[in-house]
């Protein structure tokens, strides 16, 4: 391990000793992860007409965030029993694994046993990567090297949909997917060679035991999840409700189980409680999260369907909505305490304008219009969620700090893999559940976008109460959340493990 002064990298240093490349190494299970997991988007028009299969669409984006869940809260624990370098290679090879049924699938529901393979593994990805510095940097440089590696999440950001729509311009939407299995397999044997340090092949030795693994907790995540999307699948009032009302209570039920276990809990007390800054910024996270899926999951294909827009231009829209969360996150990042309330209010604003004005400008194909929606819903996030997230963390309770700062990405992407199930539920019952054909889509294009306004005027009310009753106990920095591309943010996955 090298040694560092001032709290600066020796980026030299680092090359001379090596251990600038496992530095690379790790990140490039990140850049796999977020890159993957933002390509789907703009692959879908054509995957779509190749597998048909629309119906289940919603899942794409569901069960790649489940098992990116449950994967991230285990891969950290594991390292506890087994060798980093082994979770690393067992973990690349699941990514590779599951990209390789995605790229060969003949149908629509082998692609997305694929897409939960593919979750496993760039979840645990991601969180090893955390892990990792942790354990093989000196505690003075973790701040500038978790700062390279949130930066690679705007770099995946824009280059995940640029990536999927050329490969399937140029090649075929497979050939994307099989770019991934390359990268994931080549991850793994490079793991022998690059992680050769005692404490990357070596299990983690500590004084205590692991915290103890949510199994209960996640697993009625699982069947909840499982249980909305399927109520969108074959759309009938009676099977329909029925599922949906079981998902919703599971969802509950998970919740109340996760309050039940203090050493494995994933969320700090008063989670959904208005009465608090920590609840009212817990539903804030959780009503955006939802809302903003809609057209992360149906954009291009509403838009290729509709309009005929070329799949690169939709990825380029997308990568401007990423874009815009990074730029103008740094760019309120040292705002002064004073303007903390104006800039939550301000964001969630942004994100809610965003939501409704895609009602009326996908099914018009006005792409100038769309796109400032997009980058109204990307910015809104970018000067909201670190702001969000310093409140949530200051105002925990004494002790749940740490769990507070890993609840907003951990609600994040419980957000995202609810509202993917419940846009599959809204498409189908608009027309999808008949096929895709263009009357279908015009019909889908409008009622998609309507049906998450109300989540959005949530969201600005739970803005409102976080602004007005926020109470800054610790002198906490910003902490940039997520992107809006749906990658796993870093404060989950280096505390969860803890």
């Amino acid at each position: 391990m090298i040694k560092t002064s001032k709290n600066r990298v020796d980026w030299r240093a680092l090359w001379a000793s090596g251990d600038l490349a496992r530095f690379c190494f790790i990140s490039l299970g990140i850049l796999l992860h977020a890159t993957n997991e933002t390509m789907v988007a703009t692959i879908m028009p054509a995957m779509v007409g190749d597998l048909a299969g629309v119906q289940l669409v919603g899942w794409s984006l569901a069960i790649y965030e489940l098992g990116a869940i449950v994967a991230g809260a285990a891969a950290g624990r594991l390292v506890s029993y087994v060798a980093l370098r082994t979770n690393m290679m067992v973990a690349a090879m699941l990514y590779a694994a599951g990209a390789l049924v995605c790229a060969t699938a003949p149908s629509m529901p082998l692609f997305l046993c694929g897409r939960l393979i593919e979750g496993l593994g760039g979840g645990a990805l991601v969180s090893l990567a955390f892990v990792s510095v942790e354990r093989l940097f000196a505690r003075a440089i973790w701040p500038q090297l978790f700062g390279v590696m949130s930066a690679i999440w705007g770099v995946a950001a824009f280059s995940g949909p640029v990536l999927g729509a050329v490969m399937t311009e140029l090649l075929s939407w497979r050939w994307a997917f099989g770019v991934f299995t390359l990268g994931g397999t080549a991850m793994a044997l490079a793991s022998f060679l690059v992680l050769d340090t005692p404490e990357a092949i070596r299990p983690q030795t500590t004084g205590g035991s692991a915290p103890p693994f949510p199994f209960a907790a996640l697993g009625c995540l699982a069947v909840s999840v499982v249980l909305i999307a399927t109520a969108g699948v074959d759309i009938a009032l009676l099977r329909s409700s029925l599922l949906l009302t079981l998902g919703l209570i599971g969802l509950a039920l998970f919740i109340y189980i996760d309050a039940l276990k203090p050493r494995s809990r994933l969320f700090p007390s008063r989670l959904f409680s208005w009465r608090s800054p920590v609840g009212a910024g817990m539903t804030m996270v959780a009503a955006f999260s939802m809302a903003t899926c809609s057209f992360a999951v149906y954009g291009p294909l509403l838009l290729t369907s509709l309009h005929g827009i070329p799949i690169l231009t939709t990825g380029y829209i997308i990568a401007a909505e990423s874009i815009a969360w990074s730029i103008l996150s740094i760019l309120v990042a040292n705002a002064p305490p004073e303007r903390e309330r104006l800039i939550i209010v301000g964001g969630a604003l942004m994100i809610a304008t965003g939501v409704a004005g895609f009602a009326y400008t996908v099914p018009a194909g006005s792409i100038p219009l769309i796109l400032l929606c997009a980058l109204l819903q990307g910015g809104g996030f970018g000067i909201a969620w670190p702001f969000v997230t310093r409140v949530v963390v200051a105002s925990a309770r004494e002790g749940e700090h740490t769990i507070a700062s890993a609840a907003v990405p951990t609600m994040q992407r419980i957000g995202y893999a609810v509202g993917a199930a419940l846009t599959g539920i809204v498409a189908n019952a608009s027309g999808f559940s008949e096929g895709l054909n263009r009357e279908a889509a015009a019909n889908v294009a409008t009622w998609l976008f309507l049906a998450f306004v109300p989540l959005g005027i949530l969201g600005c009310l739970a803005a409102l109460r976080i602004s007005g009753a926020s109470d800054t106990k610790l002198p906490i920095s910003p902490l940039v959340g997520e992107m809006p591309g749906r990658a796993e943010g870093g404060a989950k996955d280096r505390q969860m493990w803890n």
